[in-house]
């Protein structure tokens, strides 16, 4: 049970002080933990100018609160608060300690995230110099606790003045050129790398206390660490190690008893107890288990991940002193990573299986970490679940993720492929900095080595592939260039797989992503895995997508403009151009705006309107992606994943993302919903040649399928024969081409030249089971959308609307083609958008959101792409 208690105002000498609030979290055994979480006051360093601050937070989000700096995300405000960084600030409160929690036998100040550099005090005394965003700091507080009042004072460094003598003794400036000023120091902090700009992100370079605050009271012992090991797994067996750290507080050795407690779905396994003699300070104790006829977490599309509740408890005189729980899943992944005829392959093989990865590449939700809430998580699980999603890439110019990341991804069958926090330009590898990334790598592995959704390590993201072809040696002499190779064996051959091995040594390593295959040099695409960026800034067509292929595709992408009521809260009517400043301040790309009306002109009719011109680059953005994803699960075993970029954004932004920072679905993440589908059908054009090919990530046989091709006109008359292929089998996990045939075939009897014929119509193949239940279906275009002769049609909508949803009824006479149900509503739910209607279809989408309220109007916008044209 959580109790909040509200503490009294006190007056003291330096200025106005509230106690904080206190949440008191009593568990089954007898520690106290108190979270501070409100009372806080900040100050600009040197004004004594105190005002209220949110813990956790950022100092960013109190000054925009105190109306002190401009909405960051709107316009170009941007540049107007570059001067936060620059300053130093403090924080300050108070809290109660009461006789009983003075009698403890140990209070632990726990600090989860100081962002970054940071001096903490506690009634007078320094307790920490944190320099580390990234890890925990626990300090044992007991002597410096006073009875009653207790004033705790943080000291924030601007972390640009805090490593400019770093930058002007290195000699060089790092190659940091997403670090969005001339000096690029943040190579030297260990803080999120994108707080300082990266080509789809604000430059807002924070400080604060980004993660919770709490104290906590202990009698005889606590647990550092809970670590349940997976040593062996069978259908009939799980054998485990509980493995505890934990600390006796007391001067003299203590007899104990640990309690090993597993549970499933609410029934209680046998539990394991064992008496124990810990010796003061830290013990390391391993206790075996196991779990009969265990039941497997099993990702997304596959089966139910299921879940045993595991907790430890340390017993003294009949008390529980300490408890710590987890969630455990009981599962094998392991990364085939081998030579093989065609080079090396790469792919996840899941309990046994090889699984094709369908996901995405995951920055931070938002360039200020604590906006993120508890909804924003559960939403954005919900969205990569429902888009049949079964890897998600935690990239490493962000940051390690909260925990409530982490359990989501065990409950919704997600694999996390997390990297290391380090991108995109070598770092240094100093004693000093070296020690911080030890920390670093040491916290987080302990901290998320129980999720199942955990399955593998990587030490980088793209920082050998910059080395080798960036044109670093150019840059920098031979001697620097020689020293950052020697840095990066320091971290990623030598410390971060070192760690890796020591805590967590059954999860694959991988030292950078890609390590060797690079886009530019087909000779390297069969080896691991591939960053294909030949689409965007190689300006390749989308079409190279289908021999252009890689092992496994862990970044390739394309970017568009965010729907117009995302671009409406940072831009105003006057900015609706794609090259005004303010659009540009929102496009961090090097390329910039005019790339995406390049890649336009191939396949659209190019919009006067900017309305237009953002709905058609969305449009653009989905079909060009979704013809990637194909690629590379229709060349399955070959290619076995696919994870575009990116998944999210951090702020409102034209970028690679396939839903906005609203949580808006473009058409990318509706095209990729289809493309992931279990069951997928999948025609293109190979010459003169129409190849239908079956794709299955379902891991049984499916047999007795019949597929039905069928030709229609724009008008909705048929258009050529009809093509049946009855008792056809699906093999389980597989891709296999189950129809090829000359175009010509197709067309009966062919009046026009066949050309006419591919401009105005369209194939629509629907796959059934031996029940007639439709398995899979999609509707395939001959001809580049610009080629096709596209009716005027208008789509008719009947709304029946309550309170929370609204569900339209659409119907045209003829072909609608890609339509866009637009509605002012920021993260309203789409069932099905960016869709072609049919001609005579009558189509229902339902729409959710809260703000929808029966009898109140919603405004609504349909549009198609012929409505587009001039």
């Amino acid at each position: 049970m959580m109790i909040d208690l509200i503490g009294k105002k006190t007056q003291i000498a330096c200025g106005l002080l509230c106690c904080c609030s206190m949440a008191y979290a009593q568990s089954n055994d007898n520690s106290e933990v108190v979270v501070l979480n409100a009372g806080w006051e900040f100050s600009q360093a040197g004004t004594e100018l105190w005002r209220p601050a949110q813990v956790p937070g950022t100092v960013h989000q109190d000054l925009i609160y105190h109306k002190q700096i401009p909405d960051p995300f709107y316009g170009i405000n941007e540049q107007k608060i570059q001067w936060v960084e620059n300053e130093d600030w403090e924080y300050r409160t108070a809290f109660t300690v009461t006789p009983e929690q003075l009698k403890r036998d140990d209070a632990q100040l726990v600090f989860e995230g100081l962002d970054t550099y940071a001096d903490v005090y506690l009634n007078g005394a320094l307790l920490l110099k944190a320099d580390n965003m990234f890890v925990g700091y626990t300090i044992p507080v007991k002597s410096q606790l006073r009875l009653g009042e207790n004033l705790l004072h943080i000291y924030f460094h601007s972390p640009i003045r805090q490593t400019m003598p770093q930058y002007n003794s290195n000699g060089f400036n790092y190659p940091a050129d997403n670090d969005h000023h001339e000096k690029h120091v943040s190579v030297f902090s260990r803080k999120a790398p994108y707080s300082y700009g990266w080509d789809w992100g604000i430059r807002m370079v924070t400080s604060g206390i980004w993660r919770p605050v709490t104290i906590r009271y202990y009698d005889a012992a606590s647990i550092s660490d809970y670590h349940v090991k997976q040593l062996s797994l069978t259908d009939q067996l799980a054998k485990l190690s509980n493995e505890l750290e934990i600390n006796n507080i007391l001067p003299q050795a203590l007899q104990a008893e640990v309690r090993i407690n597993t549970s499933f779905e609410g029934n209680t396994e046998k539990g394991i107890s064992q008496a124990i003699t810990l010796q003061p300070g830290i013990n390391h104790i391993s206790i075996p288990s196991e779990v009969l006829s265990p039941v497997r977490w099993m990702p997304n599309g596959w089966g139910k991940p299921a879940l045993y509740d595991f907790s430890a408890q340390i017993i003294v005189e009949d008390k529980v002193v300490a408890q710590q729980s987890h969630r455990i899943g009981l599962r094998t992944v392991r990364l085939v990573n081998e030579k093989d005829q065609d080079g090396e392959s790469f792919y996840f093989e899941v309990n046994g299986v090889p699984m094709f990865a369908k996901g995405a590449n995951y920055i931070p939700q938002d360039a200020l970490l604590t906006n993120v809430t508890t909804e924003r998580y559960q939403t954005l699980f919900r969205d990569i679940k429902e888009a049949n999603m079964n890897v998600i890439r935690v990239w490493g110019g962000g940051t390690y993720e909260d925990d409530r990341f982490y359990d989501l991804a065990d409950e919704n069958g997600i694999l996390i492929w997390q990297d290391f926090m380090f991108a995109c330009t070598p770092y240094p590898s100093d004693p000093t900095f070296l020690k911080r990334v030890e920390a670093e790598a040491c916290y987080n592995i302990r901290r998320l080595r129980n999720h199942a959704s955990l399955a593998m390590w990587c030490g980088n993201n793209e920082i050998l592939e910059a080395l080798k072809y960036w044109g670093f040696d150019k840059k920098f002499t031979p001697e620097i260039y020689q020293e950052m190779f020697q840095g990066y064996d320091k971290l990623f051959h030598q410390l971060l797989p070192t760690k890796v091995k020591e805590l967590d040594a059954d999860r694959f390593y991988i030292h950078s992503s890609p390590y060797l295959a690079n886009w530019g040099r087909p000779e390297s695409w069969g080896i691991g895995d591939s960053h294909n960026w030949g689409v965007w800034y190689g300006q390749k067509t989308f079409e190279s997508l289908d021999t252009d292929l890689p092992r496994f595709m862990s970044e390739f992408g394309f970017q568009s403009f965010p729907e117009m009521k995302t671009i409406a809260t940072f831009a105003a009517p006057e900015d609706y151009q794609i090259e005004s400043e303010v659009m540009n301040a929102h496009q961090k790309s090097s390329i910039g705006n005019a790339l995406i009306r390049t890649y336009m002109e191939r396949d659209y009719i190019i919009p006067e309107k900017f309305e237009d011109f953002v709905y058609v680059g969305l449009v653009l953005q989905g079909h060009g992606i979704r013809h990637g994803l194909e690629a590379h699960r229709r060349n399955r075993p070959y290619c076995m994943g696919t994870l575009y970029w990116q998944l999210n954004d951090s702020w409102p932004v034209v970028s690679w993302s396939g839903i906005d920072y609203y949580g808006n679905w473009k058409a990318l993440h509706n095209q990729a919903k289809r493309a992931f589908a279990p069951v997928h059908i999948n025609p293109l054009l190979e010459g003169d040649n129409l190849c239908v090919y079956l794709l299955s990530d379902h891991l049984d046989t499916r047999e007795k399928l019949t597929l039905e091709m069928r030709l229609t006109n724009f008008a909705g008359k048929k258009a050529g024969r009809t093509v049946v292929l009855p008792s056809l089998t699906l093999p389980a996990n597989t891709s296999q081409c189950v129809y090829r045939t000359s175009l010509t075939t197709l067309f009966f009897p062919a009046k026009r030249p066949l050309a006419d014929d591919l401009r105005h119509c369209f194939m629509q193949l629907t796959l059934k089971d031996k029940s007639g239940h439709t398995v899979a279906e999609t509707v395939y275009f001959f001809r580049k959308t610009k080629d096709l002769l596209l009716p005027k049609t208008t789509v008719s909508c009947k709304i029946k609307q309550k309170d929370g949803v609204c569900e339209l009824t659409l119907l045209s006479p003829a072909l609608a083609k890609d339509v866009f149900i637009e509605i002012p509503l920021q993260g309203a739910r789409f069932s099905d958008n960016f869709f072609d209607l049919l001609p005579g279809e009558r189509k229902t989408v339902v729409i959710t959101s809260p703000q929808i309220k029966k009898g109140e109007e919603l405004p609504l916008t349909i549009k198609h792409i012929r409505e587009t044209y001039n």
